[in-house]
């Protein structure tokens, strides 16, 4: 028995693999549509270009389709001429149940794509395509009597296989003929994955559709012709998806019950004092932690169960009901950012290799490598605690990244768990079969980390989001409000802004500004939350968020739709919730401009040494008043400099410093702390040239590159000394408070490294003159991880350094050279 259901998981693992290569190959040509984008972005024809490259892409997909439903449909003419014999492999019956409907989306499909080919074979301007997708949506309801039949169709064709060896051996060999242009001629497929095909065509013709829209001008016939079959195409596939999702992930037990995955994910468990990452499926009754097995080369992968509770004796634990609870283990910042260098630096090498005529076997190497240092930082990184308990059992902790996370995986539970739920227990051989059909069943097939990802298909955004959360709707009870917004980094997610609190109100109207540094970004996360002013409701552990969570929503940052000097305004839905805010993306070579100012009467975007002499001091007023704010009353604020303040604020704070206007300092005592904190970063942001200037920085580049102790500290000093006065006191005023700051990590939860990782950048980056001169970087990722890593570790190493003294540097100056 136990080799019969080795040899089937060992199937269902080779038909999982082949629909993922096969959705590479669909996708091969649309993934150039994103680099491209930038070069035809304004151009009426570069645009049809564009739509064009879709339009290919997707007859690359529509032949591959086709070629599915021809071997699906292949063996139905032979079983339909022995049904009539005196040894028939399937009845007729059982012949049109499985193969209902096939033969009609097949000639549909084969109609539309043999219209489609000579349009883009013989491809201008004129072509018109949207009356060929009009008509594929109109003829939509055959798929919908498909779908009807499909769970009756695969129900079939496993109980024929059962009874009947001859069909079990044609069904799990279907052979499908590759594109005209493909080396390899056939695939080995099975027909319970040729059934699913139909289904999963329709959504990707739903996206394709998205994208033919967005290419095509609103002047073109075709774009009335393309809404109304997207419109078709949504009402149809929004009609059909709940049918649909419980099909795909459901699990029958031995007792005949149906039991079906909710939802799956990796989350990291502490186990016996160490953090394990393990895959954790929720399904209908019962959550199940398991971890992949380690497999012989050759042999498919197989999951093992390390534990399960049903969903009836789940409660989720608190800290009073814990006698003893594993403790957490925080790794140093330093270790965490130590390891996203060594991260970056393999994605460089990565980049170079596939450029060498023969990197590719040394790409693989340094891929596993990659792997498994991002798979390490997606273990030790996360510091969220969700326990979880089994009432006559044990406790469990997982640690999280977001509290969004939390929220999600805590409200699916709890809605399973308001159903009349029985306790279920399963025996030895029950939790094997079910643990064994999660390979098949996961949604999420991969650990979320860049090098599971073709880094030039989907490198994320680097730069600066600027997001308005305007308002809220959709509360029952007046409240106090505000939002958090995160973005993800590194496979998992980081907080970078929080609004206001909007007291006491149904409707809060925010209207903040924030501006939110990406790192690769690909996703928005917007929470809101219910302030918690009672202090008898504080909980003892520091990680846990004792403010009440109302809603929570996510929203992509597709480069095409946010890459536009326009505000993007957009709804996020939860929980009953609308929040409404715009957002609009800068890549960071244009955010990070160091424009001079005009009017050198201001203090932004003058330089430093005017400033100084203007002001009669030896570091500007600016810097020694929002200093001597953040240490006053934001020293002890959880991520002072990291977390965004909002951007009129700092817009009103940065006019007032410009025009030295009197009332500065009353300003100063009123503002928001994140807001003053911004304003210092913005001031160096905008110097004309970076307080560690941009002579000096290729020799700061190089001395931070030095191997031996002695001699970088060497360099470093000199180049310290190397620095004009006013420069010099000011980034050693600085130096100072970002160790004040650091002291109080405990509590505000910025250490060093968190603050060079904040503040070098702005230092050092050189302005555009220098940066283009001395670099040759071809995308915003190379920039991020070519430079500033370097930037952010310069930083650190002052930060880190015993206190430095300008009176003691200037004394050694006689010592050395200033030549650098």
């Amino acid at each position: 028995m136990e080799e019969e259901e080795e040899e089937v998981l060992c199937y269902l693992d080779r038909v999982l693999e082949e629909e993922e290569e096969e959705e590479e190959v669909l996708y091969g040509e649309l993934d150039t549509i994103t680099p491209l984008h930038s070069q035809f972005k304004g151009n009426i024809e570069k645009g049809l270009e564009m739509k064009k490259l879709v339009l290919s892409g997707f007859l690359a997909s529509e032949e591959i389709y086709i070629n599915q439903l021809e071997a699906l449909l292949l063996p139905m003419r032979p079983l339909k001429a022995t049904a009539t014999t005196s040894q028939p492999v399937l009845t007729i019956q059982q012949i049109k149940t499985i193969f209902y409907k096939i033969q009609d989306i097949f000639e549909i499909h084969k109609e539309f794509y043999d219209a489609l080919l000579p349009n883009i074979q013989q491809w201008d301007e004129k072509v018109t395509v949207g009356h060929l997708f009009q008509k594929l949506a109109s003829q939509l309801g055959v798929y919908k009597a498909f779908v009807d039949n499909y769970k009756v169709a695969l129900e079939t064709a496993e109980k024929c296989s059962q009874a009947n060896s001859q069909f079990q051996k044609i069904s799990e060999n279907l052979k499908v003929k590759g594109p005209k242009d493909s080396k390899d001629c056939t695939t080995t497929i099975s027909m319970e994955a040729l059934l699913y095909k139909p289904i999963d065509r329709v959504t990707r013709s739903t996206l394709v559709l998205h994208d033919l829209l967005k290419h095509t001008p609103k002047d073109h016939p075709d774009f009335p012709l393309l809404q109304d079959a997207l419109r078709i195409s949504q009402n149809f596939l929004s009609s059909i998806n709940e049918e649909i999702d419980p099909r795909r992930t459901a699990v029958t037990t031995p007792k005949g019950e149906a039991r079906q995955l909710v939802k799956d994910g990796f989350l990291v468990e502490v186990s016996e004092s160490s953090r394990k990452l393990r895959h954790v499926f929720l399904f209908t009754d019962l959550l199940l932690c398991a971890k992949m097995k380690k497999t012989a080369v050759g042999r498919h992968q197989q999951y093992e169960c390390k534990w399960y509770i049903p969903l009836a004796d789940l409660t989720f634990q608190t800290l009073d009901d814990s006698d003893s609870c594993p403790s957490i283990q925080v790794l140093p910042e330093h270790e965490l950012e130590e390891m996203k260098i060594k991260i970056s630096a393999l994605k460089n090498e990565i980049q170079k290799e596939k450029k060498a005529p023969k990197g590719q076997s040394r790409v693989e190497r340094l891929r596993k490598k990659m792997n498994e240092q991002e798979s390490w930082l997606l273990t030790h990184s996360p510091t969220i605690p969700f326990r979880i308990h089994n009432r006559h059992g044990k406790s469990y902790l997982f640690l999280l990244s977001s509290d969004y996370e939390r929220a999600e995986w805590k409200e699916s539970i709890q809605k399973l768990q308001k159903k009349d739920l029985q306790v279920c227990v399963l025996s030895s051989f029950e939790l094997q079969v079910l643990t064994s059909s999660c390979f098949k069943l996961r949604t999420v097939h991969n650990i979320p980390v860049t090098s599971n990802k073709d880094d030039e298909e989907t490198p994320g955004l680097y730069g600066f989001l600027h997001v308005i959360v305007h308002s809220a709707k959709g509360f029952t009870d007046s409240a106090n409000l505000y939002c958090t917004l995160e973005v993800d980094s590194y496979g998992y997610f980081v907080s970078k802004a929080k609004t206001r609190v909007f007291r006491d109100t149904t409707e809060p109207q925010w209207n903040e500004e924030f501006e939110i540094e990406l790192e690769g970004s690909q996703h928005l996360r917007i929470l809101c939350y219910e302030k918690c002013y009672d202090k008898t409701m504080l909980n003892k552990d520091d990680n846990e968020i004792v403010d009440k969570i109302m809603g929570k929503g996510q929203v992509q940052l597709d480069p095409q739709t946010v890459q536009s000097k326009n505000w993007h305004m957009d709804v996020i839905e939860m929980n009953g919730i609308k929040v409404e805010f715009s957002m609009k993306f800068t890549s960071r070579d244009l955010s990070l401009k160091r424009t001079p100012s005009k009017k050198q009467s201001g203090v932004f975007g003058v330089k430093i040494n005017v400033v100084t002499k203007r002001e009669r001091s030896k570091v500007p007023y600016i810097v020694r008043q929002c200093i001597e704010e953040v240490e006053k009353r934001g020293i002890d604020e959880v991520g002072i400099y990291r977390i965004s303040g909002v951007a009129t604020d700092i817009q009103a704070l940065k006019a007032a410093f410009d025009t030295n206007t009197k009332d500065i300092l009353v300003m100063l005592s009123d503002m928001d702390i994140n807001a003053i904190a911004g304003t210092l970063k913005l001031y160096f942001r905008e110097l004309p040239e970076p307080l560690l200037t941009d002579r000096l920085y290729p020799a700061f580049m190089e001395g931070i590159a030095l191997s031996d102790p002695a001699a970088k500290e060497n360099c470093m000093m000199h180049l310290l000394r190397s620095l004009p006065d006013p420069n010099l006191m000011t980034f050693l005023t600085l130096l100072e408070h970002l160790k004040r700051v650091a002291e109080k990590e405990p509590i505000n939860k910025m250490s060093l490294h968190n603050l060079a990782t904040v503040f070098g950048p702005t230092l050092l980056r050189p302005s555009e003159s220098e940066n283009t001169k001395a670099h040759h970087i071809t995308s915003a990722s190379d920039i991020w991880s070519h430079d500033v890593m370097a930037q952010v570790q310069v930083l650190l190493y002052y930060l880190q350094h015993p206190p430095i003294s300008f009176a003691e540097l200037k004394r050694n100056t006689l010592y050395f050279s200033t030549d650098v």
